[in-house]
C-alpha cells in the first residue's frame, strides 16, 4: 500500500472516530471504551505491518496468474473496472461467508468479531493473517484477465467502502439504498451475537448478495455485539492466536484421525459427538477489565504508546522498502510488542514491566544501529532524542507500575 495514500487515510479515519465519539456525547450514548478502542486499533496496525511482510507473496502471485494463466485479457477501462468491482464483492461474499462457516477461516476472522462495542474503530479491527490466507478465493479475477492494477484498486475501494458501516450513528437509511448496498444497519446485524442474527449479513458492498443466497435479516431489535465464546482479553497477540490454540487442544483430546480433519473444515464449535460440543449462549454484559482505568497515569501512558506506535507505522511504511529484510522483521516485531505490552498494561500483567523495559532497550539500540548503517547524517539527532525518550519512558513507566496490582 503506497505510504502517502496512508498519511491521509489514517489522519481521516482518526477524524471520522473522533466525530463519532463526540457525536455520541452529545446524544448521551457512550460509542467508545478505552480499553477496547485501544486494542482495536493495535490490531489494525498489525494488520497494516503483516500486509506489508505478505503484500510481495499476494500481489507475486496475483501477477503471475495473471501473466501465465489468464484466459482473455481484459482491458483497462471504466467499464472493466466497475465489472471488476462487481466480481471482487462477489467473492468477498464468500470468502466472508466461509470465514464464518469454516474453523480455519474463523480461526483469523474471529478476531474482528471479538470487540463487544461497534464503531468506527472495530472497523480497524482486523486479522493479521485472514488476508494472506484467503488470497486463493480471488485468483478467478487474475484467471478471467483482469489485470492487477484494477485488482488492487477495487480492493482498495471495497476495503473502504466498509469502514463506515461499521457505526451505530447511522440509522436506517432510504429503502432503495438499504435494498441494494450494504449500510450500518445491516452490518450491526452481522456483528451481532444475539442467536437470530448468527451468520447473516455477509455482504461488504452489496448486500443484494445475501438476499440471493439467504444470508439475509433486516435488523430489528438493537443487537448485542461479539463473539458467543467470550473474549476476555485486550491482548492483540492473543486475539490472533487463541482460537487455534484452542482447536489444537481440542484436536489432541481427540482418538479419531478423522475427527482432527475434520474439525479444520467443519463449522466453529463442531466437536465429535463424544465430546458433546460447545454450550455457548451469548452473554449480555460486556468485557470491561477495569483494574488500570483508575490509573490516570497509565492510561496516558498507554495513550502515548499508541501515538508513538502510529507514528511508527507510518514511518516504517513510508521506508519499508528501503529497509533491509532483517529490519522490516526486526521493526515489525518491535511494533507488535508495543502493541502487545499495551494490552498487558490494560490487563495488569506480572510480566509486562519485564517486557517493557525490554522493548525499550531494543528499540534504542534498533533505532541507533539502523540510522548509523542507513542515515548516519541524522544520527546523532537520532541517538539524542531516543536517550531522552528512553529516559522519560523508562521514569514514567516505573512510577506507573508500583501502584498496579497485578494478575497472573
Amino acid at each position: 500500500m503506497n505510504p502517502l495514500y496512508m498519511l491521509l487515510v489514517i489522519p481521516f479515519f482518526f477524524l471520522c472516530m473522533g466525530i463519532e465519539w463526540l457525536y455520541g456525547r452529545i446524544k448521551g450514548e457512550k460509542y467508545y471504551r478505552f480499553n477496547d478502542t485501544i486494542t482495536n486499533l493495535n490490531l489494525g496496525i498489525g494488520s497494516q505491518i503483516f500486509g506489508l511482510l505478505t503484500k510481495g507473496l499476494i500481489v507475486g502471485t496475483l501477477v503471475w496468474v495473471s501473466q501465465n494463466w489468464a484466459i482473455m485479457q481484459i482491458p483497462n477501462t471504466w467499464w472493466s473496472s466497475i465489472l471488476c468491482l462487481v466480481f471482487f464483492d462477489f467473492l468477498y461474499y464468500w470468502a466472508h461467508r466461509w470465514g464464518h462457516e469454516v474453523n480455519f477461516f474463523w480461526g483469523a476472522h474471529v478476531v474482528h468479531h471479538q470487540s463487544e462495542d461497534f464503531n468506527l474503530g472495530v472497523a480497524l479491527r482486523q486479522s493479521w493473517f485472514h488476508s494472506l490466507i484467503a488470497a486463493f478465493i480471488f485468483l478467478p479475477i487474475p484467471l478471467l484477465g483482469f489485470q492487477p492494477v484494477i485488482f488492487l484498486g477495487t480492493s482498495g475501494i471495497v476495503t473502504l467502502y466498509q469502514f463506515w458501516v461499521h457505526t451505530e450513528a447511522i440509522n436506517k437509511l432510504p429503502r432503495w439504498f438499504e435494498y441494494i448496498f450494504n449500510t450500518p444497519s445491516h452490518h450491526r446485524v452481522h456483528h451481532a451475537r444475539d442467536p437470530k442474527y448468527l451468520d447473516k449479513n455477509y455482504a461488504a458492498t452489496f448486500i443484494v448478495w445475501d438476499r440471493i443466497f439467504g444470508t439475509f435479516i433486516e435488523e430489528k431489535e438493537k443487537p448485542h455485539y461479539g463473539v458467543t465464546k467470550k473474549f476476555n482479553s485486550w491482548n492483540p497477540t492473543w486475539a490472533n492466536f487463541h482460537y487455534y490454540i484452542e482447536m489444537w487442544q481440542a484436536a489432541r483430546q481427540m482418538p479419531k484421525w478423522r475427527d482432527k480433519v475434520k474439525m479444520i473444515f467443519a463449522k466453529p464449535g463442531w466437536l465429535p459427538e463424544e465430546m458433546g460440543g460447545y454450550q455457548d449462549a451469548p452473554a449480555i454484559e460486556k468485557n470491561d477489565q477495569k483494574y488500570n482505568n483508575d490509573n490516570r497515569s497509565m492510561r496516558i501512558y498507554v495513550t502515548v504508546q499508541f501515538l508513538l506506535i502510529t507514528c511508527g507505522l507510518i514511518a516504517y511504511m513510508y521506508h519499508f522498502e528501503n529497509l533491509s529484510v532483517f529490519f522490516q522483521w526486526t521493526l515489525a516485531g518491535l511494533l507488535i510488542l508495543s502493541a502487545t505490552i499495551c494490552g498487558a498494561i490494560l490487563e495488569n500483567k506480572k510480566w509486562l514491566y519485564i517486557a517493557e523495559y525490554a522493548k525499550l532497550i531494543m528499540t534504542v539500540l534498533c533505532l541507533n544501529v539502523l540510522y548509523y548503517l542507513n542515515y548516519m547524517d541524522w544520527f546523532l539527532i537520532m541517538l539524542i532524542c531516543s536517550s531522552i525518550g528512553f529516559l522519560l519512558l523508562v521514569t514514567w513507566f516505573t512510577l506507573g507500575w508500583k501502584h498496579i496490582s497485578y494478575k497472573s
